[in-house]
């Protein structure tokens, strides 16, 4: 039996749970009797609750034990005799063996593999029975337990609603649980490989060229001011050049001069660019975008420009990011108090001088915290840079020339058959680290900004 099934089939009792508990509750409440605490659906959630949560935590830890009761039941049958002793190609071949007891592939690689198919069936099936009995005994007892308690005095809406503080608080803590996960993970690595390299060398150095050998003069080859340069170069300069204009400019006529029906219109196209998928910019990056600017470099008299450019990346990412500059400059225009337009107005200013003078300098806070959201959102980005802007680690000012960032690096370390313990693979976490680093600060900037507009006209 399958565990989606046996998670429905769960449910289910858990469903049965609910009704029957609420239709015991409803008759205790009849008139002339005392009232409930509790109502009905509160009896038969709190039911329905014992009934499926334990239940679903023991097959999630019969899960993580059956597989090893299941190998070790397959290792003594008496085919497991002829496997070889070498244990990663033991592993090799019962893995193999596992995905064809399951159905998984039609064929083995490994001809030892069809020897343990017939032990995994039996393991897995007998395993799979004990499992799928334990899962319903669990969901049937702690039911039967749940439903001996409702009574006319029993707390079930108490019990219900604690239980879902309990959830809404597991559920606040996920993400900061995920956030402590990664930077102490990155943080591990990182010192792995600062224990190898030295962090002046892989922070000021001017050569990336990392290799796995070891040698005296390694740190040489992690210096990754070319990365720093080639992040800010495309997301921070050339995608703000394209990003600010064009979305402040978005902003400040779609509050001022458009109509209410062009608005409602061009507003939510204009905020489906966000939604649109990196990779389809990435494309349109290199065979649309990356073509045109290679001409333009050749009209420009350089002789053999690359169809990878800075520039060409840096311009489909300045086009990607313009609705977070727009949105958040909207709303910040948006939020000037009327009477600030108005008593300029009636001071005899005209519309534009009312915009340059007293709305942009009113909302700028929030078009500074919408700028630094871009900014945050460009340096991350690597889809574009990928397919539009090359893999050399160059450090130039020109935009025409192939430049990679730090995310292309961490996707070409981490990526393919590499081994974990070199401080070629090692450097990613570091550039992790870095990326985490600076983008966390550029948030936390943004978030006080926002904080001190909102403050401003609450």
């Amino acid at each position: 039996m399958s565990s989606s099934f046996l998670i429905f089939l769960v449910l289910g009792l858990g469903l049965v749970g609910w009704l029957v508990a609420r239709a015991k509750a409803a008759k205790l409440a009849t008139p002339g009797s005392r009232e409930l605490h509790s109502l009905p659906r509160y009896h038969g959630a709190y039911v329905a609750l014992w009934a499926i949560l334990p239940a679903l935590m023991a097959l999630a830890l019969w899960s993580s034990v059956s597989p090893q009761l299941v190998n070790s039941a397959v290792m003594s049958d008496p085919a497991a005799k002829a496997l070889p002793a070498e244990a990663m190609d033991r592993d090799a071949i019962l893995s193999e063996a596992a995905q064809l007891a399951r159905g998984e592939i039609e064929a083995g690689f490994n001809p030892a593999s069809d020897a343990m198919v017939p032990a995994f069936k039996v393991a897995e099936a007998k395993f799979g029975t004990i499992g799928m009995a334990l899962t319903l005994v669990v969901a049937f007892a702690c039911g039967a337990f749940a439903f001996t308690r409702v009574k006319v005095g029993f707390k079930a809406r108490t019990k219900v609603e604690r239980l879902t503080m309990l959830v809404l608080l597991l559920a606040s803590l996920m993400a900061i649980l995920t956030t402590v996960g990664i930077v102490a993970s990155l943080i591990v690595e990182s010192g792995r490989f600062f224990s190898a390299i030295s962090p002046i060398d892989f922070l000021f150095g001017l050569h990336w060229n990392p290799t796995a050998e070891g040698g005296p003069d390694l740190g040489e080859n992690f210096g990754a001011i070319p990365l720093f340069w080639g992040t800010i170069f495309i997301g921070a300069i050339i995608a703000m050049i394209v990003a600010i204009p064009l979305g402040l400019m978005s902003a400040i006529y779609l509050t001022q001069y458009a109509n209410a029906r062009f608005r409602a219109w061009v507003k939510p196209l204009l905020e489906i660019l966000a939604g649109v998928p990196t990779v389809v910019y990435g494309y349109f990056a290199a065979l649309t975008v990356a073509p045109l600017v290679r001409d333009l470099a050749v009209k420009l008299g350089m002789e053999n420009p690359s169809t990878e450019s800075a520039l060409a990346a840096g311009l489909v990412m300045g086009v990607m990011i313009i609705p977070f500059v727009s949105s958040m400059a909207d709303d910040s225009i948006a939020a000037v108090p009327q009477s600030m337009r108005d008593g300029s107005l009636a001071m005899g200013a005209t519309t534009s001088e009312t915009i340059r003078r007293v709305l942009v300098p009113a909302a700028l806070p929030g078009i500074v915290a919408g700028v630094m959201l871009a900014i945050s959102r460009a340096i991350g980005e690597t889809m574009i840079v990928v397919m539009a802007a090359g893999a050399a680690a160059n450090l130039s000012a020109n935009p025409f020339a192939s430049m990679t960032t730090v995310t292309f690096q961490i996707v070409a370390l981490l990526t393919g058959d590499q081994d974990f313990n070199t401080p070629k693979t090692m450097s990613a976490f570091a550039l992790g680290l870095v990326l985490f680093i600076v983008t966390l600060l550029l948030n936390i900037v943004a978030l006080r900004v926002v904080k001190r507009f909102r403050e401003a006209y609450d």
